[in-house]
């Protein structure tokens, strides 16, 4: 049987590459999608140009209370689209990002971060747990930001902090079940997030590729295929670990 994981936020961006990525090596994938349905009907049809099964659902990951009724979905949509009743991998990818000093960030802007990278997550790896098979993997997306420091960046890495400690505590007591629980921690990347600051500024690109040792920013590839390497039968002894992305910023 083929692998199946499932992806949070793969309509777009490295949730985009990380599916296709995956889907180049024989896993069919599961993903959601925050609005825009049009966005994620393309990538079903590209995941199944590659041979490969896909659907997506609707669901804002931060809305825990959601979450329930996207749980009592899933056994079907496992058993309709997929003919099983289990997946292999699981990818916390949702999020976004938002630029502002320590001084100026609100409660409500630090609660949104929060629930996006840490609440969400928690509860839905939770929830999900009964239908991850017993030594599959789970892969939750931090942020070179929780290593080095940039300012602006204060709410939106304190979250992606906290994501790291999740993953040792997850990897930790999943390990009954031989489930695996990494941090993948990409660099800077040239994609729309936080408006395309990155792909889109030449100061800011330039700035990037001056601090980062392969000389370039990342590419939404990069992550993508750094995922399809984490969920692979190769990383069988690799658990509780923050692997960094990012062509070795401020090494």
């Amino acid at each position: 049987m083929k692998k199946l994981a499932i992806i949070t936020g793969a309509s777009r961006g490295l949730g985009k590459s990380s599916a296709l990525a995956l889907a180049d090596k024989d896993v069919d994938v599961l993903f959601t999608y925050h609005q825009n349905k049009a966005a994620a009907d393309d990538v079903v049809e590209t995941i199944q140009q590659k041979g490969q099964k896909a659907f997506a659902v609707q669901l804002d990951t931060r809305d825990v209370a959601a979450f329930e009724v996207f749980i009592s979905q899933l056994g079907i949509i496992l058993e309709r689209e997929f003919g099983r009743s289990d997946v292999d991998y699981l990818l916390n990818n949702a999020g976004t990002g938002m630029h502002a000093s320590l001084e100026d960030t609100t409660y409500e802007e630090l609660e949104d971060m929060l629930a996006i990278h840490v609440k969400g997550p928690f509860f839905l790896t939770q929830a999900l747990l009964p239908f991850i098979k017993n030594g599959g993997h789970i892969l939750n997306v931090s942020s070179g930001l929780a290593r080095f420091s940039m300012s602006g960046s204060s709410a939106y890495a304190i979250a992606k902090g906290a994501v790291e400690v999740m993953t040792r505590y997850m990897a930790k007591e999943f390990a009954n079940r031989q489930i695996r629980v990494n941090t993948l921690a990409p660099g800077a990347i040239a994609t729309d997030f936080r408006d395309g600051n990155v792909r889109d500024n030449p100061q800011m690109n330039q700035m990037v590729s001056s601090i980062t040792a392969l000389g370039r920013v990342g590419e939404a590839d990069d992550i993508g295929n750094a995922v399809a390497m984490l969920l692979s039968e190769g990383s069988g002894w690799i658990t509780g670990q923050r692997i960094e992305a990012s062509g070795g910023m401020f090494l």
